[in-house]
């Protein structure tokens, strides 16, 4: 059954509250989870456009989606709220239980849009229909949901901004493999290198910076990123996350900038 989230200030820890409870003998499904044999519908980040109740469509707001693991497991987003289910998918039905979501406020992303999406998400077992890249989730009441496969934010020309280590969120990179470079922003100081991209690895050439002078943490975050280059570094793309990891053991994450 659920239950009304309280709406909390963005300064509130997010910590994730059950909205729905599911019937203890239930089980996950851990299968392939495919609606059709040229579109799956688990293992694959759908960007939800819309959710439609009683006739009246609601558009989602941007960042909201869900990805439906092979492993029995759901994750996404409200819009603002972030969540997470058991998820159960056979043949071309699809059930989410035992959500639960951080209790955060964001100006831009109404509560009764969030509180809307997630009744749907988990009112009972939804029917999927995927069809060109989209999927339609659809209650038994005929209530819908529409969402779209997302596609990876290419690694070129994409300014991808550093999170870990979080640098204030100053830091940010840009690769052009057409030109073979890397330019941006440490967090403090200006860079660019030489940047050759092959086979799932980056080999950065030695940096060219700026000589400012930041405070003492975001100057540690600095040097930590500097270690990524005169080197190489293994480069993952999952849907708008970046990941670099040298052979010097530097880890560095970064997200595309919307």
């Amino acid at each position: 059954m659920y239950r009304q989230k309280q709406r909390m200030t963005l300064t509130a820890v997010a910590v994730l509250v059950p909205l729905a409870a599911a019937c203890g003998s239930e089980q996950a499904d851990s299968g392939s989870g495919s609606v059709g044999a040229d579109q799956p519908v688990t293992g694959v980040h759908w960007s939800i456009d819309s959710v439609t109740v009683d006739g009246t469509t609601h558009r989602a707001p941007a960042g909201a989606h869900v990805t439906i693991g092979e492993g029995g497991r759901a994750e996404g987003s409200f819009g603002c709220n972030n969540f997470s289910a058991r998820a159960t998918v056979d043949g071309d039905r699809v059930r989410l239980t035992d959500t639960a979501a951080t209790e955060m406020a964001c100006d831009k992303v109404p509560a009764t849009f969030e509180q809307t999406l997630s009744r749907t998400l988990s009112d009972g077992e939804l029917q999927a229909r995927t069809e060109n890249g989209r999927l339609t989730l659809t209650t038994g009441d005929g209530d819908t949901v529409r969402l779209t496969e997302a596609k990876d934010a290419p690694l070129s020309g994409t300014k991808w901004t550093v999170t870990t280590p979080r640098a204030d969120d100053r830091a940010h990179l840009t690769f052009d493999e057409k030109k073979g470079t890397v330019a941006g922003s440490l967090g403090c100081n200006k860079v660019n290198a030489k940047a050759t991209v092959r086979d799932g690895h980056i080999t950065l050439g030695p940096p060219a910076t700026t000589r400012m002078m930041c405070e003492d943490s975001l100057m540690a975050d600095e040097k930590k990123l500097l270690r990524l280059f005169d080197g190489t570094a293994k480069y993952r793309v999952d849907h708008q996350t970046l990941t670099l990891t040298s052979e010097n053991g530097t880890s560095v994450r970064a997200v595309a900038e919307r």
